[in-house]
């Protein structure tokens, strides 16, 4: 078989293995879709090449407002690999703890507001401790890990304690203990990674069924559509409409920031 053919017979398996998370993702759904109908946002979280994930929801085509992207730059710039910011200080980085409160702390979090933290193995201190800083606030949180892949993972914190910990939900990606799927004759390491393509699907799924419950509620959302669909100038408003939506949104984070310190 050629490698081509490998990678791509493992990826029909990872449909299959997020198809028979559908209670789950209906689950999740369900969550996702109660806190958009009460005006507030969907925290999504991802360091490293998880952030792919929280792009692949929002924004991009066939997306829409409800979902605020958390991307710390410091995690996940990985452009430059070597030299100033480059991916050995991301890696660091992943791993300091007391990020994720200073992270969380731009914003006014409520428990009307859910959460996706993503993380392939789920053993990185950042992605952690953003879930358990989510939950200490109320806030629910589903979590997208590899589950092979944590479970033969050591956790980086101190107590051992893994992103599922603090997850009311967890979705799995299907991929595989170290992620790369396909195994080259002459070579000792697997390559072409699986959790990216096992993440998206659950992303995709998700918001298909968040978009069929808002839409039932009567509430149908403004989707970032192609000129080619809708025409140039209709394509051009839903664009407009769709941030200033989530401008909207995201303004109630931050308009009482501080003021349950104040005496």
């Amino acid at each position: 078989m050629l490698p081509a053919h490998d990678y791509l017979t493992k990826c029909r398996a990872l449909i299959d293995a997020v198809e028979s998370q559908t209670p789950a993702i209906a689950q999740a759904a369900d969550w996702f879709a109660a806190t958009i109908l009460a005006g507030r946002m969907v925290h999504v979280f991802g360091s490293g090449h998880s952030r792919i994930m929280v792009e692949e929801m929002w924004p991009r085509y066939g997306s829409f407002p409800g979902f605020n992207p958390i991307v710390e730059l410091s995690l996940s710039f990985h452009n430059l690999v070597v030299g100033a910011n480059g991916q050995r200080q991301a890696m660091f980085l992943e791993n300091v703890s007391g990020l994720a409160e200073r992270i969380l702390r731009n914003f006014d979090l409520a428990p009307q507001d859910s959460a996706l933290v993503i993380s392939s193995g789920g053993c990185n201190v950042v992605p952690i401790e953003i879930a358990e800083q989510f939950q200490k606030r109320g806030v629910r949180v589903v979590a997208i890990i590899s589950r092979a892949h944590s479970e033969a993972s050591t956790s980086r914190r101190a107590d051992g304690k893994k992103l599922h910990d603090f997850a009311d939900l967890t979705l799995d990606t299907g991929a595989p203990v170290g992620d790369a799927m396909v195994k080259i004759a002459g070579l000792a390491t697997p390559v072409a990674p699986g959790s990216t393509v096992g993440g998206c699907l659950l992303v995709n799924a998700i918001k298909a069924e968040v978009a069929a419950r808002l839409t039932k509620a009567g509430q149908p959302p403004r989707v970032l559509s192609a000129g080619a669909i809708v025409g140039a100038e209709r394509a051009v408003e839903l664009f407009e409409s769709a941030y200033d939506e989530h401008a909207r949104r995201l303004a109630k984070m931050y308009e009482r920031i501080g003021l349950s310190d104040e005496v």
